[in-house]
């Protein structure tokens, strides 16, 4: 019997707020500048007291609402001691017995609780010596916890970027991996009997989607080996080593119990039904469509393949763009089906190439206008890529763009005949092959015509012209 791997998430998100959880002090993740944005609150010093962050309890309880959890109606912080040299208090503000939200699900994936806290600062380790940088010091971070009941990597995988996509959707975060914005622990055991837990093992500071599913898939294998060979799985703390692809031991993990817990004296007890603006209704009616009813919608009314509906949800910027080329082109389906294959194909590609931002200057009624060209025969779908990498990189009119290139599409026998007559002159070989009855060779006389007419030309006349002449 093969080992059943059992997995929970924790997953820490910066919100996306104007100032800091307890202060006033700015919360900008692109300051370059080390210790800019600190004042006494965020450093510790004594006598300071802190003020709770409105817009950010606001975040956390729109993402509760969205998960279709349980929002507290009593609530408050509490007091997390333990002593690293990013902590200057010696203790974090957090939440323990009464967090903002319980329960919800996300992805198939049942969640345990939504809270508050604050981020630490940022160290910076060297030969010379280690730095702290304050700036990141008391940033609204939001917590979430999932139930054990992940049982592979790949979810996991799908569950943390469907949390992302939900914060980018809420605008409560950009929850970029790589900036550190979202960090994702991982608690992993694996045990051979059904229903029972084995010893968990936590690997912290997942810092993208494919570490977090090879670090998973790594750790269900050393665990299951360990215990096959006589060992015993020990609770601890591990890290996750790119380039090594394998975990390693960071320290032996702590209980709740010597974290010491306990409501924090300088803040309020806060109760959600005294404050008009974090009401049930209130909540939910500042939500905006969110990607799963998004998927629904696009499949209703357009009837696409689920992995194009995929890649057109998986950003905010695409999503907002294609609903304002859908109303572009009346919501009409051909001609929204035509726009999905471009927009999955040759401008993922186009971006891909470039490495630009995506969809911040391409406008939707230029591209649907494109789309239009190409419905209606006046650009071939050579002459639509062209103008289409001709759009994305200088803007303008499709139609213009395309005339000014020589894209748009001959129609006019006269002029296509003298290209394919040339071209039969030349490809001899071709031609004889296409008289013995090789199919193929047609193909390659009408790609040879294409070219002889810079993509300008219709290859259906194209085709029907070669044929004509060869007889």
């Amino acid at each position: 019997m093969e080992y059943r791997p059992t997995i929970g998430l924790e997953i820490h998100a910066e919100l996306k707020t104007a100032t800091k959880m307890f202060c006033r002090c700015a919360n900008d993740a692109d300051e370059v500048k080390p210790n800019t944005h600190v004042c006494p609150v965020c450093l510790a010093h004594p006598g300071t007291l802190p003020v709770i962050n409105r817009e950010a309890v606001r975040h956390i309880l729109r993402v509760g609402t969205a998960l279709g959890g349980e929002l507290a109606d009593f609530s408050e912080f509490d007091r997390k001691s333990y002593f690293y040299p990013d902590i200057p208090k010696g203790y974090q503000i957090s939440q323990y017995e009464h967090p903002f939200v319980e329960g919800g699900e996300l992805a198939g994936v049942a969640v345990t609780r939504v809270h508050l806290e604050e981020d630490t600062a940022r160290s910076t380790h060297a030969k010379e010596g280690s730095c702290v940088d304050f700036n990141r010091s008391g940033v609204p971070l939001m917590e979430l916890v999932t139930e054990p009941v992940i049982h592979d990597a790949a979810t996991a995988g799908r569950f943390a970027r469907e949390l992302q996509l939900l914060l980018r959707t809420l605008r409560a975060g950009e929850a970029n991996l790589e900036k550190g914005e979202m960090r994702i622990e991982a608690n992993i055991s694996v045990s051979k009997e059904e229903g029972k837990l084995g010893t968990k093992v936590e690997v912290k500071n997942l810092n993208s989607f494919r570490s977090v599913e090879r670090a998973i898939a790594h750790e269900i294998e050393r665990q299951s080996a360990l215990i096959e060979s006589g060992g015993a799985v020990v609770q601890e703390t591990r890290g996750w080593d790119e380039s090594k692809q394998i975990t390693f031991h960071q320290r032996f993990k702590e209980g709740s119990a010597d974290y010491r817990y306990f409501p924090e004296p300088d803040l309020p007890k806060m109760y959600r039904s005294e404050i008009a603006d974090f009401s049930d209704a209130v909540i939910r009616a500042s939500l905006p469509e969110l990607p799963w009813e998004r998927r629904t919608r696009y499949t209703e009314a357009f009837a696409l393949k689920e992995s194009d509906i995929a890649y057109v949800v998986d950003t905010l910027e695409r999503a907002t763009f294609f609903d304002a080329l859908t109303e572009e082109l009346g919501m009409d389906r051909r001609l929204v089906s035509i726009a999905v294959n471009y927009i999955v194909s040759d401008l993922a590609g186009i971006y891909a190439k470039q490495g630009c931002e995506e969809y911040a200057a391409l406008d939707p009624k230029a591209f649907a206008k494109l789309i239009k060209l190409i419905d209606t025969g006046e650009l071939s779908s050579r002459g639509a890529k062209d103008t289409l990498a001709l759009l994305v990189e200088k803007g303008g009119d499709p139609e213009n763009i395309a005339t000014e290139h020589g894209l748009i599409q001959v129609h006019d026998a006269t002029l296509l005949r003298t290209a394919v007559e040339s071209v039969l002159k030349e490809e001899v070989k071709a031609v004889i092959e296409y008289r013995s009855g090789k199919d193929a060779a047609l193909q390659y006389l009408v790609g040879k015509s294409m070219q002889a007419t810079r993509g300008a030309g219709n290859p259906t006349l194209l085709r029907e012209l070669i044929i004509a002449t060869l007889g």
